[in-house]
């Protein structure tokens, strides 16, 4: 399922960070990363929307990272809108940045994940051009149980690189990739490593129900966290999406909620859900600076006819080693 675009209008709330106010950007599926003094936000839009900033408060609008619809997207994934591009996810490897999204049909698994890279997230340096790398899983309705989006990349304690991603139909599936992230190099069927129950009567080129997508994988102390959100985006006040996550000692599972559930067969610990002020929070990404653990996601605001906005809360662990947020 996904995705509503990006909206160019800028946004406030009078929420805190660091002491300071931050400017609501509207987001959907926002993942943060830093170069330099600049910290950056990729979200779902045209070409995939982001933005910039000095201090995570103040954000600046850049160009997209695709001016135009990548031609595989066209013909690999019939019917989608040009350049509608959702989930993106950042990251940095071998010298390059390596970014991953999703080209896909509305609640249907006619999907797939492309990659682009560059040497530079900064506009202004000769060195920065996005080069699109082309597709590298695609989904086929009636054929595939599985679905090709809200993709996240992790390296595993040996180095070597796993692509988790997915929405609806048999849950999140994990893949090994090649060294040079490239390609899967698993052959099917692939892990599944988190699961709600899906509705059978619905044909299989159809989102059932019990969603689960957006799958983050961060490794902390001895566990693999595997972050994921349960439910509905997308629809206002109406939206119940939330964050869950479970945990593991090994890359390809099992994970394991608080309770000892396998997220496989349903599991899956609260991490935060919406309020009266906060409508459907959901599609997060974890990130590390300066020591320090955020949780960035994107949420509904109740005050602003439940527009999307970008959140970044600290995030902070409790004894037995489970995330718990600290919001000021």
């Amino acid at each position: 399922m996904k995705r509503c675009c990006c909206i160019i209008l800028l946004l406030f709330s009078s929420t805190m960070l660091c002491g300071q106010t931050q400017q609501r950007i509207s987001v959907h599926d926002p993942v943060m990363i830093k170069q330099d003094s600049l910290y950056y936000i990729f979200c779902t839009g045209r070409g995939v929307s982001v933005w910039s900033s000095t201090n995570r408060v103040d954000w600046k609008r850049e160009k997209p990272v695709l001016a135009t619809a990548p031609a595989w997207t066209l013909t690999e994934v019939p019917n989608t809108k040009a350049n509608d591009i959702w989930a993106p996810d950042i990251s940095y490897e071998h010298g390059r940045y390596y970014l991953f999204y999703s080209s896909s049909v509305f609640g249907k698994n006619s999907s797939a994940i492309g990659l682009a890279t560059n040497k530079t997230l900064h506009s202004d340096s000769p060195d920065f051009k996005w080069e699109d790398l082309g597709m590298v899983v695609k989904t086929i309705p009636g054929q595939d149980q599985f679905n090709a989006i809200d993709p996240n990349l992790i390296l595993d304690e040996q180095g070597k690189p796993w692509l988790t991603f997915g929405s609806f139909w048999n849950g999140i599936t994990l893949v090994r990739l090649s060294d040079d992230l490239k390609t899967v190099i698993d052959t099917k069927p692939w892990r599944i490593i988190a699961a709600r129950s899906h509705n059978k009567n619905q044909p299989g080129s159809t989102a059932g129900s019990k969603a689960i997508e957006a799958p983050f994988l961060f490794k902390k102390g001895k566990y693999y966290y595997l972050f994921t959100s349960w439910d509905y985006c997308c629809r206002g006040p109406k939206s119940n999406y939330k964050i869950m996550v479970g945990r593991s000692k090994n890359i390809t599972g099992p994970y394991l909620d608080r309770e000892g559930v396998k997220l496989e067969n349903g599991g899956g610990t609260l991490v935060l859900a919406g309020d009266k002020d906060w409508y459907g929070v959901g599609h997060n990404a974890v990130v590390s600076f300066d020591g320090i653990d955020y949780l960035v996601f994107h949420a509904y605001d109740a005050s602003d006819n439940g527009r999307s906005k970008l959140r970044i809360e600290q995030l902070d662990w409790d004894n037995d080693g489970w995330p718990v947020l600290k919001i000021e």
